[in-house]
C-alpha cells in the first residue's frame, strides 16, 4: 500500500497544491506541485516536481471548453498519454462518480462513499447565502476496479483546509495517473 498527502493552498488568483509521500502518517518529501489558475475556459493542470517548476512531472488537459463528462487526457514531459478521467455526468447528479482508465489496465471507477452526504452536498448550493460558502463537510471517494478490487481512496481529512490523504491499493495503477484524479477532485469537483 502507498501513500500521499495532497495539500491546497488557496490564493487570490491560483489554487496551489502539493503532494507528498506519507512518513509515518505525516506529510514527507515533496513529490509533486502545481497551481490552477481560476476561470480558465479549458482546464489544464501541470504537475511539477517541485515548486521551483523546473521539471514537469505530468498534466492533465481538458479536452473540450464544457466538460460535462469529454475528460481530461492524463500526458507525462514528453506529452505520452498515461491515461485520462472523466466524470459520469448523469451519475453525478446524485453522487459524484469518475471514471479513471489505464491503457493496457482497464477502467477504474471512483463514486463518493457517503450517498446521504453526496445528496446534502447538492442541496448546500441552494441554501440562500450560505450556498456560496466552501462545503464545510469532509467527503471520501473510493476506486474500484471493474471486477470490484479496491484501487485507491482519496479521503478529505480536514474541515476547513483542503488536506487530502491517497491511500494506494493497486500497486499496478500509475501514481501520477492516481495524483490527477486526487488533484481534480478538488479543483473540479464542483463543476
Amino acid at each position: 500500500m502507498h501513500v500521499l498527502h495532497v495539500h491546497q493552498k488557496v490564493t487570490f488568483m491560483v489554487n496551489r497544491y502539493e503532494v507528498f509521500i506519507d512518513d509515518n502518517g505525516q506529510p514527507g518529501q515533496l513529490v509533486g506541485f502545481a497551481e490552477q489558475k481560476r476561470l480558465k475556459i479549458k482546464e489544464r493542470v501541470t504537475i511539477y516536481t517541485d515548486s521551483s517548476k523546473n521539471q514537469v512531472l505530468f498534466e492533465f488537459n481538458a479536452r473540450k471548453a464544457i466538460d460535462l463528462g469529454s475528460g481530461y487526457d492524463v500526458t507525462d514531459e514528453q506529452g505520452r498519454s498515461i491515461g485520462l478521467f472523466r466524470k459520469d455526468f448523469t451519475k453525478s447528479l446524485l453522487r459524484s462518480t469518475w471514471h479513471l482508465e489505464q491503457p493496457g489496465w482497464g477502467q477504474t471507477t471512483g463514486a463518493e462513499r457517503n450517498k446521504w452526504l453526496a445528496g446534502f452536498r447538492r442541496l448546500w448550493g441552494w441554501i440562500p447565502y450560505i450556498g456560496d460558502a466552501p462545503f464545510p463537510m469532509r467527503y471520501h471517494f473510493d476506486f474500484v476496479a471493474e471486477n470490484g478490487a479496491p484501487v485507491f481512496s482519496v479521503d478529505k481529512k480536514t474541515w476547513v483546509r483542503d488536506h487530502y490523504l491517497v491511500t494506494v491499493q493497486d500497486p499496478g495503477v500509475d501514481r501520477r495517473l492516481v495524483i490527477a484524479q486526487a488533484v481534480a477532485l478538488d479543483a473540479l469537483q464542483s463543476r
